[in-house]
């Protein structure tokens, strides 16, 4: 790694009232009501470390990476590479080549799908996801299924949103190429036991890919310990910019795979006799790369780094179970996904009220929540619903945006009910 020891942030008693005073954005009144913003889910706001890092970037080394030896272009460059040498290290994996930047958890698990299982899958080869994925962890599969004449197989889950294991296990068999699972589910918060899993899967020599997006800001990973074949997030939900994400593979997988675009700095050699491609992580990084976002997704991480991140889920996990006594005394609203131990994602239907309808209402009152089936209509089928509301906590949340939300929902209990 490239950064010393001694420059890792050290993580410091953990206080949400004092983390809000590095987000500016939170900082402001929406309809004459103090934000309080429950869509992290969705997206985080920024630090004032990462929106300065990104402002930096432009404001004093501009440059393209890898091309050139003027000065700008040096610095520009060691900011890019020295995020991916904190990201390796956040993750726990083995060695930075390890580390693919992508366009987010989407484009990571379409370079999956393409460029690793496309190759190998023949009709008839089977591919494994939960009931509840988000729609980025469904569709890229389906289309590989469709194109190759391949299966797509789903391990239900229960009415608590609780992956059903049992029949997960039952689902692996000789011809199950791929188990693509989510490590905490973006619309039921539910949080996969994924050790189990990718053990059950390695068991039967069946590679496994981790979609870590709604995970790597609220709980500690390690792929290392994981034993990941693959894990992808993206950096808008880790409090960095948009646009950017990670791929995580391990190296021999990663050797093994094609590139799936082509152009420039991800090749070693080209004539018009054949191209040959340049060594990992640079063959999945065609043309020139958001830069940008790359730099402001290592200050993300730094900021991370200096979290208790098991102090922050407790604290998440507090505010969700305080929000949701509050719902339980509302007449009429039924919370769905109540599996133990989830993350701070609550989505919820009204009997009285359509979920838009209390979006609008909470957003006059200041509260930012998610309204929609959150992509991820085949859990939203599962429990019956068209769409939810839906809120999500964050390291920088307190009991006052707690509160917020609940004053809010006796509004629509008023208006609507």
């Amino acid at each position: 790694m490239s950064r010393a020891e001694a420059d890792i942030p050290v993580a410091t008693a953990f206080s949400a009232q004092a983390l809000r005073a590095q987000f500016p954005a939170l900082d402001q009144q929406v309809n004459g009501k103090p934000l309080a913003y429950l869509d992290n889910a969705a997206t985080t706001q920024k630090p004032r470390a990462v929106i300065d890092r990104i402002s930096d970037y432009y404001a004093r080394d501009n440059a393209n990476v890898h091309r050139a030896i003027h000065e700008l272009s040096r610095r520009a460059t060691e900011a890019y590479e020295g995020a991916r040498d904190t990201l390796a290290r956040f993750i726990g994996a083995g060695r930075r080549e390890e580390i693919v930047f992508t366009r987010g958890t989407t484009d990571a698990i379409n370079l999956v799908a393409q460029g690793y299982l496309a190759p190998r899958l023949k009709a008839g080869d089977e591919i494994v996801v939960s009931e509840i994925e988000h729609h980025s962890n469904i569709v890229p599969w389906q289309m590989l299924c469709e194109s190759h004449g391949a299966i797509l197989r789903v391990a239900p889950v229960d009415d608590r949103g609780v992956l059903d294991l049992a029949a997960l296990q039952r689902l692996i068999g000789p011809r199950t190429v791929m188990v693509a699972v989510g490590q905490v589910s973006n619309a039921l918060g539910t949080v996969h036991p994924v050790q189990q899993i990718i053990d059950m899967a390695h068991a039967a020599d069946v590679p496994v890919l981790v979609d870590g997006a709604q995970s790597v800001s609220h709980l500690p990973v390690d792929v290392s310990t994981l034993n990941a074949d693959f894990f992808c997030f993206s950096a808008h939900k880790m409090f960095g910019p948009t646009g950017t994400g990670v791929l995580y593979g391990r190296e021999a997988l990663l050797d093994s795979m094609s590139p799936v675009q082509g152009g420039g700095d991800m090749i070693e050699t080209v004539s018009f006799q054949g191209s040959t491609w340049n060594s990992l992580p640079y063959k999945f990084e065609a043309g020139t790369p958001n830069i940008a976002g790359v730099i402001g997704m290592g200050a993300a991480t730094e900021f991370l780094e200096g979290l208790d991140l098991e102090a922050v889920y407790r604290h998440e996990h507090a505010l969700a179970e305080r929000a949701e006594a509050g719902m339980r005394a509302i007449p009429g609203l039924r919370i769905i996904g109540e599996a133990p131990g989830k993350t701070g994602i609550i989505s919820f239907v009204m009997q009285t009220a359509h979920a838009q309808d209390v979006g609008t209402i909470l957003d006059q009152m200041g509260v930012a929540t998610r309204t929609g089936h959150h992509c991820a209509m085949p859990a939203m089928a599962r429990f019956g619903v068209p769409a939810t509301t839906r809120a999500s906590f964050a390291c920088y949340n307190t009991e006052a945006d707690v509160d917020a939300l609940l004053a809010g929902l006796d509004k629509v209990s008023s208006l609507l009910g």
